[in-house]
């Protein structure tokens, strides 16, 4: 199993942008689809977006598709997310997930590898 570690979260303001990262050891990080979920206080956790192992397609939530962006570096075994235009709405706890396989999915019962968490606070 690889092993997860977010960073880049923080406080900022509506309309601000944030980079998040996430940091794999252990396992082969190129065998694992990558996402990036959100849990808001009060609800439950969800799918905000996904990169197949080539790094070449990726999958977006609705609510995020446009704003933002994910990206990974297989040599360097980084996944990151790019939030652009933050909206009090993207407020939450944002973590990283890893999937061994190469099928995408959605689902977070899909994904075996998870981080710790790294909380975005967005202030209107």
């Amino acid at each position: 199993q690889v092993q997860l570690v977010e960073s880049g979260g923080g406080l900022v303001q509506a309309g601000d942008s944030l980079r998040l990262s996430c940091a794999a050891s252990g396992g082969s990080f190129s065998n694992y689809i990558m996402g990036w979920f959100r849990q808001a206080p009060g609800k439950e956790r969800e799918f905000v977006a996904l990169i197949v192992r080539s790094g070449i397609g990726a999958y977006y939530a609705d609510s995020v598709k446009g704003r933002f962006t994910i990206s990974r570096d297989n040599a360097k075994k980084t996944v990151a997310l790019q939030m652009n235009n933050l909206k009090p709405e993207d407020t939450a706890v944002y973590y990283c997930a890893a999937k061994n396989s190469f099928i995408p999915s959605t689902q977070l019962r899909d994904f075996g590898s998870w981080g710790q968490g790294t909380q975005v606070t967005v202030s209107s």
